[in-house]
């Protein structure tokens, strides 16, 4: 059968995609009102109204006479310790941006660009705070170092005369927080470095420059565009810290938002506002840098290029004493970062009362942090016995851990999905309309989020939708459905956490997901969706049959990198602060607060270590499925599974030639 030509110069279209039921319906309309409507309800429902009205409400607080003092909270702000607050905050984020930045660029040089022995035992050694962050790191520094941690207990034999709480204030929180934030320097820094042109450094080498000055004169300008978004992204961190301050006991304006937020009236004055505020004046701050890292990517960079790239080759340093010095020091961060590890890791199969005394006993190991469920017996003040039944359980063991495991995992998994499910969406429309404002504004709309701090969206919610603003909408679009005389149900913080906890999580993703997966639609061949086109195929089924395919991987991955973020998370969940939102990270934290009070929880440090661990494994296999197993090409797996046959071949003695033989004669 032959086709007549056609003015097109192609096939005559196929009818793919439009049989039955679907043939009198236009799919692609119905996908673009569908991705419009939710756009709009995203956008302007869970972005632009509640941070609108956390604003408008800082200037709507009275008087003691009852009168509107729009500037009243102001006043207050300039008359009150608030200020303190914000400075606070400010020291921490600048000093964090020096201790971060030369911890962060001296690892990744003594692994990928110094020569180093060990350096990928090093590797991996630095790379630990990438498997646990946030509560469960700082608990782990506190395990060490606290009043009566193991390293502060060691101290005080060696110095009596030590003070037991050092480990507090800013000192302890810039240490915590220096180590914790390298993680970026080690994923971003590392590919920057990795991907030099080592032709450039043998060049500068050739015309007798140092290795010093090579590293200072050539390699260092072409590392300035990632090391200027690294310090940014660290400032925010700093000034928008919440887990050390709060664990640490220093005073920056995260944890005084969210004490703010669960203040009243009759406790101080217009708590809320002056959370709101403070939340404002993140954002400003946030958007000020943002504006001023767009301003610096635009006047362009330094690229390290030539015609042939070659790989970086590691540099050896020839100085005899700067080599051992480079050797102690490399190892001194070493043993830093791997010493909370190890040591959770060694307790978490202790007893609870070798936790509780930070002393380790090779002949008390024990699974009961992780599974076991026992009884506390003891002597009450009659001098009777007094048993509290499950008082020492293991993280699987004691129902309220394992109902926090459930409620993250659920949650973290939703907002995972649904962020990935709408920025595909949206990205889709941003090529289709790439060269148009629509697409533009489509994507400044989805990356609004990074303009905001993770407390303001947070404390947004909880404020806008249980205000008179929301109940007048919900009251409008109830319409004709509500009974005359009664009002509608509209405390979705007091009735619905979890859902604006999702919401909370979607937002806050956004971004990331946007970046990661607008970079894989770039891999698309365009000639594929005209081929699509061609055969008939609609807008609709050319993306799912075509595209999606192609980006399903990248998707997959931003996917588990979202959900190992969220599912650790402790910020968001603090913030709205409701018995029905308590995810994982608040549950452990809640009982080491309360750890031995009524003779309750009495393992509840060596249930903090085994969940830590747990956490590890779980942030451990994602990685390694999205950077180790999902990272590699179709030739790297097929290598490394002949690999694997022939070493089963070996290891079984059978040579799977002989099989293929039987089997032909056979057939």
């Amino acid at each position: 059968m032959q086709y007549s030509a056609n003015p097109g110069g192609s096939l005559p279209p196929r009818d793919l995609g439009r049989k039955g039921f679907w043939s009198g319906i236009d799919l692609s309309r119905v996908w673009k009102v569908f991705g419009v409507v939710l756009f709009i309800i995203l956008f302007f429902g869970f972005m632009v109204f509640p941070c609108l009205d956390t604003l408008t409400s800082i200037f709507a607080e009275k008087d003691a006479n009852g009168n509107w003092d729009p500037l009243a909270v102001i006043r207050f702000f300039f008359a009150g310790n608030m200020p303190n607050f914000l400075f606070n905050s400010l020291v921490l984020a600048v000093v964090l941006v020096v201790t971060v930045n030369v911890v962060g660029i001296s690892i990744v040089l003594l692994t990928e660009y110094f020569d180093i022995k060990g350096a990928k035992i090093l590797r991996l050694g630095y790379m630990t705070t990438l498997i646990y962050s946030g509560v469960a790191l700082v608990t782990g520094y506190q395990f060490l170092y606290d009043s009566n941690g193991l390293v502060t207990n060691w101290l005080k034999e060696l110095f009596p005369n030590i003070n037991g709480s050092w480990f507090t204030g800013f000192s302890a929180v810039i240490f915590t927080m220096t180590f914790a934030c390298t993680s970026n320097h080690a994923l971003f820094l590392r590919n920057a470095i990795r991907g030099i042109d080592y032709n450039t450094v043998e060049a500068a080498r050739n015309m007798g420059a140092s290795p010093f000055k090579v590293l200072f004169k050539v390699v260092m300008p072409t590392l300035l565009p990632t090391l200027f978004s690294l310090t940014v992204m660290t400032f925010i961190t700093g000034l928008c810290a919440m887990s050390a301050p709060t664990l640490l006991g220093y005073n920056s304006i995260n944890p005084e938002i969210v004490r703010l937020a669960g203040s009243s009236t009759a406790d101080e004055a217009f708590p809320q506002a002056r959370a709101a505020l403070l939340s404002v004046m993140l954002a400003m701050f946030t958007v000020v840098l943002l504006t001023v890292l767009n301003h610096y990517e635009n006047k362009g960079h330094y690229l390290s290029v030539s015609k042939t790239k070659a790989k970086l080759v590691k540099q050896k340093i020839q100085n005899p004493v700067a080599n051992i010095l480079a050797h102690i020091y490399a190892y001194v961060l070493f043993i830093i970062y791997m010493t909370p590890v190890v040591m959770i890791i060694v307790f978490s199969f202790q007893n609870w009362g070798n936790v509780r005394t930070k002393t380790i006993d090779f002949s008390s190991w024990t699974l009961s942090n992780y599974f076991g469920n026992q009884d506390y017996t003891y002597l009450n003040w009659k001098g009777r016995e007094v048993t509290r039944k499950g008082a020492i359980s293991g993280v699987f063991g004691n129902e309220a851990t394992v109902g926090g495991i459930r409620l993250s995992f659920v949650l973290s998994a939703i907002a995972a999905a649904l962020a990935c499910v709408i920025v595909v969406i949206v990205v889709n429309y941003i090529f289709k309309n790439k060269n148009k404002r629509r697409g533009r504004a489509a994507e400044a709309c989805m990356l609004f989020p990074w303009l905001l701090p993770t407390i303001l969206i947070c404390y947004s919610y909880r404020i806008f939708f249980n205000s008179d603003l929301f109940a007048g909408i919900r009251l409008g679009l109830a319409g004709f459905g509500t009974v005359e005389g009664t009002t509608p149900s509209v405390n979705l913080y007091m009735e619905n956490v979890r859902f604006l906890i999702i919401m909370a999580y979607t937002v806050v993703k956004l971004p990331f997901a946007l970046r990661m997966i607008k970079a894989a639609f770039y891999a698309i061949d365009d000639e594929l969706e005209d081929a699509a086109k061609n055969l008939g195929a609609s807008p609709l089924v050319t993306f799912l049959r075509v595209k999606l395919p192609i980006v399903l991987p990248s998707v997959l991955a931003v996917f588990a990198l979202n959900f190992n973020a969220l599912f650790t998370e402790y910020d968001m969940g603090a913030t709205f602060a409701k018995p029905e939102g308590r995810t994982y990270a608040m549950v452990i934290q809640s009982m080491c607060a309360e750890e031995g009070r009524d003779n309750m929880n009495m393992n509840a440090s060596g249930r903090r270590c085994a969940a830590t661990v747990f956490i590890m494994i779980v942030s451990g296999l994602i990685l390694y499925l999205v950077y180790g197993v999902g990272s590699r090409d179709l030739a790297e797996r097929l290598s490394r599974r002949e690999k694997r046959r022939a070493f089963w071949d070996r290891l079984t003695g059978k040579s799977r030639k002989q099989e293929r033989e039987k089997e032909t004669v056979k057939i």
